[in-house]
């Protein structure tokens, strides 16, 4: 980091103590800055947000190329949802301590395995590890769906996953066959809420090693609290399942 850069980024740090400060590197042909954003976070001492609208306004400035903020009394050392959000906005991330004043950069490294992820609604999620499967799998890309956390707790609010199923391609089926996304409500929900990708009997996938157990149907899914894994698909998890959904371009 070019120390003009530093030097801009250590002041916002210090002027936003204890907050989490957060911004934004812009490139403009050869020149480089620091833009300093606003952290609208609802605990902004715990993590951080940029608004769409501050995110866009650097964009007219030149090419975002790098995300940074500060972690007020902690340590340099991204946490999950650092490494999930890097990979998820595909830039590099800078992160600052502060006080101490230790930087540390991390870069997407373009693969996450499905299983062990931990948790980060947003970014590492039952529909992330469901998008990601079938992106290596069968090549399909998904938009970048907005989810706000406990989106599935208002009623009068959009139930996500009904709503977007058709316009992503899927369409409802009866009986489930590899590759199908089963969409469950999971807890206290007034929307289904979770998703999974239906394995039939065949729970390997490729690269990575499952530990799993019995004849299967298998499910592929990340539950709120686990790391992702692959389960027996049936009892209980049945009984939460209120679509089974095919894409048109299943095999």
């Amino acid at each position: 980091m070019h120390p003009d850069i530093l030097s801009a980024v250590q002041a916002h740090a210090a002027a936003e103590y204890p907050r989490e400060s957060c911004g934004l590197i812009v490139a403009a042909g050869p020149a480089q800055c620091y833009i300093p954003c606003t952290n609208t976070a609802t605990e902004p001492a715990e993590e951080f947000r940029i608004s769409p609208a501050q995110y866009a306004a650097a964009e007219d400035q030149g090419e975002v190329i790098g995300i940074v903020h500060s972690h007020p009394d902690a340590t340099s050392r991204p946490s999950p949802r650092d490494l999930a959000m890097c990979e998820a906005t595909g830039l590099p991330w800078h992160i600052l301590s502060w006080p101490e004043g230790d930087l540390r950069s991390i870069t997407p490294t373009g693969h996450t395995p499905l299983l062990g992820r931990p948790f980060v609604h947003g970014a590492w999620d039952c529909w992330q590890v469901c998008a990601d499967w079938y992106r290596r799998e069968w090549g399909l890309e998904f938009p970048a769906y907005a989810r706000e956390e406990g989106w599935w707790e208002q009623a009068d609010g959009p139930s996500l996953y009904e709503q977007a199923y058709e316009a992503a391609g899927f369409y409802p089926v009866g009986e489930p066959q590899r590759g199908d996304l089963i969409v469950m409500a999971v807890g206290r929900t007034a929307h289904p809420n979770h998703a999974g990708i239906y394995l039939g009997g065949d729970a390997r996938l490729p690269g990575e090693r499952a530990e799993v157990f019995g004849p299967g149907p298998f499910m592929l899914h990340h539950l709120l609290g686990r790391p992702s894994e692959i389960i027996v698909y049936g009892g209980p998890w049945l009984d939460r399942t209120r679509l089974v959904l095919r894409h048109r371009e299943a095999g």
